[in-house]
C-alpha cells in the first residue's frame, strides 16, 4: 500500500532535515514553492536560502510569485540574473537543450551554497518528472542536488493536495515551464521569439485562459487551449481579436491546435523505443551523495 498524503509529507521533511541546511532553488511554480514550504518547516527560516534565476526564459509572473511566497514562509531570497543565450548549445535548441541550461543554473546555485555555507541544493523534481523526457536530469544528478519530493513519491495531484494543506497560494497555478519550451526541437531559439511568445501568452491569460501555451512554429503560432475551452476560443470576436493581436506582435498565422493542450507537447515528435523516449532518459539513475560526487 502506497504512502499518505501526510506520510508523504514527512518523509520529504525528515529527509531534509537530516541535511541541516539548504539552498532551495525557487521558480515560483507549484513544485518549487512546496519544495521551499516543507524545507523551511524541516530546517526552520535561518538554515535555509531560496534562489530565483531570472532571465529572457522565466516569466515575470513567475518572478513575483517567488519572491511572494519567500516572504510568506519567512525564507531568505536571492535573485541571480543568468543569460542562457551564453551557453553556445541553447539557441541550436536541440533535444538536450534542457540539460545545458539547467547546468548553467546549478553551476551558478553552487556558488552561492558555497558563499552561504550550505550543505546542499535541493530542486523541486517530483515523481511524475520520471514520465517525460527529462535531459535537465542529468544535470542534477551530475551536480548531486538533492530531489526530496520525487524520492518520497509525490504525484503532481499531491503537490497541489499538499499545498492545499499548508495554505500555500502557489496550489492552483498553473504550470509554467520556461518560454524556450515553446520552441519546436531544432528550430532557432531568438530573443526576439520568446518575447513574441511572452506577449501573446500574456494577451491569451488576459482574456480568461490560464492554461495556454503558444508553440513558436518560426512565422506560426500554434495555440493550445484545453480542449473543452477551444470552442470560446475559436468563437467570434474573440477569435479576430486574438489573432489580429497575435499577428501585431509578428506571427503571420494564427493556427488552433485541435487536439487541444498538453505538457510537453513538443516531446511527441521524439523518436520512441516502446514507450520510452529517445535519447534514453536519465532520471532513473540513483543519484550520487554530495559526498560521493565530490570524490568523483
Amino acid at each position: 500500500m502506497g504512502q499518505s498524503l501526510e506520510q508523504k509529507i514527512a518523509t520529504a521533511e525528515e529527509r531534509i532535515s537530516k541535511l541541516g541546511s539548504a539552498l532551495t532553488a525557487l521558480s515560483g511554480g507549484v513544485d518549487s514553492s512546496l519544495l521551499l514550504a516543507l524545507a523551511v518547516r524541516a530546517l526552520g527560516p535561518n538554515r535555509v536560502v531560496a534562489v530565483t534565476a531570472l532571465g529572457p526564459v522565466e516569466s515575470e509572473e513567475d518572478a513575483r510569485s517567488a519572491e511572494d511566497l519567500a516572504k510568506l514562509v519567512g525564507s531568505p531570497h536571492r535573485v541571480i540574473h543568468l543569460d542562457p543565450f551564453e551557453i553556445p548549445e541553447f539557441p541550436l535548441n536541440t533535444p538536450q537543450r534542457c540539460y545545458f541550461c539547467r547546468r548553467q543554473l546549478f553551476a551558478a546555485l553552487e556558488k552561492i551554497r558555497v558563499e552561504e555555507g550550505l550543505a546542499t541544493i535541493l530542486e523541486g523534481a517530483i515523481a511524475d518528472d520520471a514520465t517525460d523526457y527529462r535531459p535537465g536530469s542529468r544535470a542534477a544528478l551530475e551536480s548531486a542536488v538533492g530531489r526530496p519530493l520525487a524520492e518520497a513519491g509525490f504525484t503532481k495531484e499531491e503537490v497541489r493536495m499538499a499545498s492545499r494543506l499548508l495554505g500555500l497560494p502557489t496550489a492552483e497555478k498553473p504550470a509554467s515551464p520556461c518560454l524556450a519550451s515553446r520552441f519546436p526541437y531544432g528550430q532557432a531559439i531568438t530573443v526576439e521569439g520568446l518575447e513574441m511568445v511572452a506577449r501573446a501568452e500574456s494577451l491569451l491569460h488576459s482574456r480568461g485562459f490560464p492554461v495556454v501555451r503558444v508553440r513558436h512554429h518560426g512565422p506560426v503560432a500554434r495555440i493550445e487551449v484545453p480542449s473543452e475551452q477551444i470552442p470560446r476560443v475559436s468563437a467570434e470576436p474573440l477569435r479576430s481579436e486574438i489573432t489580429a493581436a497575435l499577428k501585431e506582435m509578428g506571427y503571420a498565422y494564427v493556427s488552433l491546435d485541435l487536439e487541444g493542450f498538453r505538457s510537453g507537447s513538443l516531446n511527441e515528435v521524439l523518436p520512441k523505443r516502446g514507450n520510452q523516449v529517445l535519447p534514453e532518459r536519465l532520471d532513473e539513475v540513483v543519484p550520487l551523495s554530495r559526498e560521493d560526487h565530490q570524490t568523483k
